[in-house]
């Protein structure tokens, strides 16, 4: 029978040891005639040990480092939902973060920064981008985070402040803050900037077209920004996010299915059988801007369960 691995079970291997032999390492219990040696699988940082049903790990050179560590980051429209997951994931892996938005109204995860600042005006975005340069001393990582409309009865029903605000605020703030702090990663030669988009965007929703259209076209720009920028180190890429479980997302839809059933609120779940988590688009956004995807520009990662099939 196969040696099976487990991770972690409460054993007793007091009486254990590592040795490397050539090119391998073992661990070693018993005495005498009775050693017995059990081969390790080697890691960068961990070491288990295969026998029968149970394992060892052994620490070669302490925890793995963090693999944000050194870098620093700006999240806009970081105090919940989306933002906020992806705030706390950049910390979890060791970065230094600065988020945004609009008020102080709701807290930041602990341990971000924060600067109130409206992205969806010029000033606002030329605020901001000092107060990164003045608290973090530059970016290495920049996520737009920030977007959202209202649904209406139709296309036409949309007023064009409305349009004027999507636009500004879907596309307009990423294109301004790209603007300032992406040179800064070109003369530095390394950066990874993400664009939150949206995974609806292919599909025609009359009540909702100022904000599919404005994320369309901030996916254009995306890869074209990508195109530009590939050469001098810097990464561009978009996450596009189904239904997810954030506040805003459900007042957005309880209003959605007002506008078009009636009163009540829209049940359907996308095929994998649950709305997406935060957490789930905050994952997608670090793998991006890790080295992990260090050969991935001008790409858009969908993160919806399946909700929007693309061709």
């Amino acid at each position: 029978m196969a040696p099976a691995a487990i991770w972690s079970l409460p054993c007793d291997f007091s009486s254990r040891s590592v040795q490397k032999v050539g090119a391998a390492h073992y661990a070693t219990s018993g005495s005498g005639s009775r050693v017995q040696r059990t081969p390790v699988i080697s890691a960068p940082h961990v070491r288990i040990a295969i026998e029968g049903n149970y394992g060892m790990a052994v620490n070669d050179n302490g925890p793995a480092p963090r693999e944000l560590a050194g870098k620093r980051a700006l999240v806009t429209g970081g105090s919940r939902g989306i933002g906020a997951a992806v705030v706390r994931r950049l910390l979890e892996a060791g970065a230094e973060v600065l988020t945004t938005a609009r008020s102080a109204a709701s807290p930041v995860p602990e341990g971000a920064s924060f600067v109130a600042a409206d992205v969806r005006t010029r000033s606002g975005a030329q605020a901001l981008a000092a107060a990164a340069e003045e608290r973090l001393g530059g970016v290495d990582v920049l996520v737009h985070n920030v977007g959202g409309a209202q649904p209406h009865g139709g296309a036409l029903a949309i007023p064009d402040e409305e349009w004027q605000d999507a636009l500004n605020l879907n596309l307009l703030a990423a294109v301004r803050l790209d603007g300032l702090l992406a040179p800064g990663m070109r003369d530095r030669r390394s950066g990874a900037i993400v664009h939150i988009s949206s995974a609806a965007t292919p599909t025609v929703a009359p009540p909702f077209l100022h904000y599919t259209a404005a994320k369309a076209a901030l996916e254009n720009y995306s890869r074209g920004l990508a195109l530009e920028l590939a050469g001098h180190g810097v990464r561009v890429n978009s996450v596009s996010p189904g239904r997810t479980a954030t506040p805003g997302g459900e007042a957005t839809r309880e209003q959605w299915a007002r506008i078009s059933e009636g009163p009540g609120v829209d049940n359907t779940r996308p095929p994998l059988g649950r709305d997406g988590r935060p957490d789930d688009i905050a994952d997608a956004v670090l793998f991006l801007v890790s080295e992990r995807a260090s050969w991935v520009t001008g790409s858009g990662l969908v993160v919806d369960g399946g909700e929007f099939p693309r061709g």
